[in-house]
């Protein structure tokens, strides 16, 4: 069975890396592709070469035709995956299934946080009081209204990936003294709006409470909205001290929620924050988290367990129990790029 990653996120290597290791009947053929060598393509059976400067329909096309010439029994999309999504009755015809983390609309959705926040409903963990704004008065209505309620207001892009953006606002400090004084992700409010004044209008940011307590990531297996398995790492406060296994029944609870709300499939992942004992929802990540790695070492390899059971069907996988309470943390690796 040929499997085809596309271009994607960096975490795909420890993905491929971890089907190879479960795949003791070398049943899947691994094939990777970007635009230029990378050090995933090591992880892989087989590197091909991507066309640079191709997207939209155009490179929904050009995937047809790889799986055509490459005999693709299963595509994991990363690049253009709503599109390819999407699309998925004409991958079919050709003898290509599409392992999609969520039907196309629903991946539109989880990209843009303001309108996903709008259409959350999720008793065990709701998303943070937040208000989208596009232009200076709206952010100005916006703190005001959010600041009579909560101590600290942050602020944050509808759309974005790896936290890019996001800021706790300081309302004492400028950015001059911020930047001299080492804080990272915080910027002066004074600063900020006076930015935010000489731009008529801005693209979509979202003004938030500021959520202070422990971060959970979720990595998960889903099967067209049925969670199949759940490893949450509850991130520390403080940096260089690992993660740690947390089987948080609230946290659990609302992920298969999730799950089911969005139909999501495959494995993708689900960000959490603690705020005065309560859960809050951040966002779903249509992907494979840059800490797969980490969830994987707790027991179950979920990106061999979301392989085979797409492949084959979930029945017949012995899901291994999860080492919770475990401790774990990433080093990186040198690696030789071809």
């Amino acid at each position: 069975m040929r499997v085809w990653f596309n271009r994607t996120f960096s975490s795909v290597y420890t993905a491929m890396r971890l089907i190879r290791e479960a795949d003791q009947a070398h049943r899947y053929h691994l094939i990777y592709t970007s635009t230029s060598p990378v050090p995933a393509g090591r992880a892989a059976h087989q590197f091909e070469l991507e066309p640079i400067g191709v997207k939209g329909e155009d490179y929904v096309a050009w995937c047809l035709d790889f799986c055509r010439r490459h005999d693709v029994g299963i595509l994991v999309p990363g690049k253009e995956a709503r599109l390819i999504s999407a699309a998925r009755q004409r991958f079919a015809d050709i003898g290509t299934r599409v392992l999609s983390v969520a039907p196309a609309e629903s991946l539109q959705l989880l990209h843009d946080k303001a309108r996903f926040y709008a259409t959350v409903d999720c008793a065990a963990a709701p998303p943070p009081h937040s208000i989208a704004v596009n232009n200076v008065a709206q952010f100005d209505a916006a703190y005001a209204e959010l600041r009579a309620l909560y101590p600290q207001l942050c602020i944050k892009p509808s759309e974005s990936v790896y936290g890019l953006g996001f800021s706790v606002i300081d309302e004492q400090r400028s950015c001059a003294e911020l930047l001299l004084a080492g804080a990272q992700y915080t910027i002066g409010l004074a600063d900020l709006r006076g930015g935010l004044a000489r731009l008529p209008e801005f693209r979509t940011m979202l003004v938030m409470e500021y959520l202070e307590g422990h971060e959970y990531s979720v990595d998960c297996v889903g099967e067209n909205g049925r969670l199949v398995c759940a490893v949450p790492r509850k991130k520390p406060l403080a940096a260089g001290v690992g993660q740690t296994i947390d089987l948080n029944p609230r946290i659990l609870e609302a992920s298969a929620a999730l799950a089911r709300a969005y139909g999501l499939n495959g494995v993708f992942n689900v960000q959490f924050r603690e705020t005065g004992g309560v859960v809050r929802l951040l966002e779903i990540n249509p992907r494979m988290s840059g800490g797969i790695g980490m969830a994987c070492m707790a027991g179950p390899n979920l990106p061999y367990i979301a392989l085979a059971g797409f492949d084959r069907g979930f029945g017949h996988i012995e899901i291994p129990a999860i080492r919770e309470g475990m401790r774990v943390a990433e080093v990186s690796n040198a690696v030789e790029v071809f």
